[in-house]
């Protein structure tokens, strides 16, 4: 993260006796990036983080998940609405897409998680619609309807829902930060980013969880690149009292995002949000259209010749897309090799509005989509021929 953050108790220095009320020494954790040569924050622990008891393989549905390319290659649509609903925010993933940097999936939750690290990269769950609870070994955070939640790779977290969720979820293979040009060389959102440090939110306090269940042994599902395994610690990981530093999960709402307007149309990347390994991230929001006399207020046709482009359609209303089928909860995925744009007598339409209502995610990723399992159960088979109508 781009800003330092202190929570709960600390020490005046690092690597320091920094005894309990009981007498005890607190257990040092640095989570760092990039051996010890990127941003880190310093946990202190009441109990080893390293004391585990038990290392069991676990089963990993999404590792015999099968993917296929997106051949014949066409434009896509799938609509979430129709996934099955249920589950949980960690195992109730359904993949949409993938590729060797990104996996996308969709998940409609309504029951707590288990404990869990992905120690293979950084996670954003973009949360759709309710509001959930994430909990780690940070603290707490409070999501709903618009959040994205950054989620740093091998943080001890679950996810604890209030009522049904529905959200996207994005894992990388790396870690997922603010584009570098919205940020100074010492890491200050600068002036012409469309959003700053005080839109972000981080965890507030300690979440230490007391009683017997502190003491008690803990299992944690942890992800690496070779699958799952289900490691059970001596204690419950819930048990700093405080950390500092630039590396934690954060929250950041949509609404927050400060769109760019030009005369006539921009392209995509003024809506960047966040940049992965081989893809970025891209909010569009509601905003004020162009507004040269004789712009055209809605995309342009375009052929991205280097990425494939995946889009959520969260809220709003699309009228560059009436008549294609897209609606709120459809993912459209116009590939590499394929022109897209409005749909026929959308710019005619658009003509003199002055205003936008759309709410959307989009990944743009560098390398080609596979289409998962979840894609495969609910795409919409005649989406590709809707220009053609």
């Amino acid at each position: 993260m781009p800003f330092y953050r202190a929570v709960g108790e600390l020490p005046r220095k690092r690597h320091i006796v920094f005894r309990s009320p009981e007498g005890g020494i607190y257990a040092e954790e640095l989570m760092g990036e990039e051996g010890f040569s990127s941003d880190s924050s310093l946990l202190y622990h009441r109990f080893l983080p390293t004391a585990i008891v038990k290392s069991e393989p676990a089963i990993d549905p999404l590792t015999e998940a099968e993917f296929t390319p997106n051949l014949p290659l066409a434009p896509r649509h799938f609509r979430t609405t129709e996934l099955k609903t249920g589950g949980d925010l960690v195992g109730g993933r359904g993949l949409l897409a993938a590729n060797n940097d990104v996996r996308l999936s969709f998940a409609a939750a309504d029951r707590p998680s288990e404990l869990y690290r992905n120690s293979v990269g950084d996670e954003t769950v973009y949360v759709q619609s309710g509001t959930v609870r994430f909990e780690s070994t940070y603290g707490v955070i409070q999501a709903g309807e618009g959040d994205y939640v950054n989620v740093p790779t091998g943080t001890i977290h679950r996810w604890v829902p209030d009522g049904h969720v529905t959200a996207l979820v994005i894992e990388a293979t790396g870690h997922i930060r603010p584009p570098k040009r919205y940020l100074s060389q010492y890491g200050q959102f600068l002036e012409h980013a469309p959003y700053c440090e005080r839109d972000l939110r981080g965890p507030t306090g300690p979440l230490v969880i007391d009683g017997p269940e502190a003491e008690a042994a803990t299992p944690v599902l942890v992800r690496t690149r070779g699958g799952l395994t289900r490691m059970t610690f001596a204690h419950h990981p819930f048990d700093v009292v405080g950390w500092d530093g630039y590396l934690y999960p954060y929250a950041f709402n949509i609404g927050d995002f400060e769109p760019i307007v030009k005369k006539t149309h921009a392209p995509p990347p003024v809506h960047q949000t966040f940049e992965g390994p081989n893809f970025v991230i891209c909010s569009f929001c509601p905003r004020p259209l162009d507004f040269h006399d004789d712009a055209v207020p809605i995309p342009y046709n375009h052929h991205n010749v280097d990425s494939d482009e995946f889009m959520y359609y969260v809220a709003g209303n699309y009228a560059a897309r009436k008549g294609s089928g897209i609606d709120i909860g459809s993912i459209s995925l116009h590939p590499a090799g394929f022109t897209h744009g409005p749909q026929p007598g959308a710019v005619e339409a658009a003509l003199g509005a002055e205003r936008t209502t759309e709410t959307a995610v989009m990944i743009d990723t560098f390398r080609p989509l596979d289409i998962g399992p979840a894609g495969r159960e609910c795409e919409d088979s005649g989406y590709a021929w809707t220009w053609a109508r």
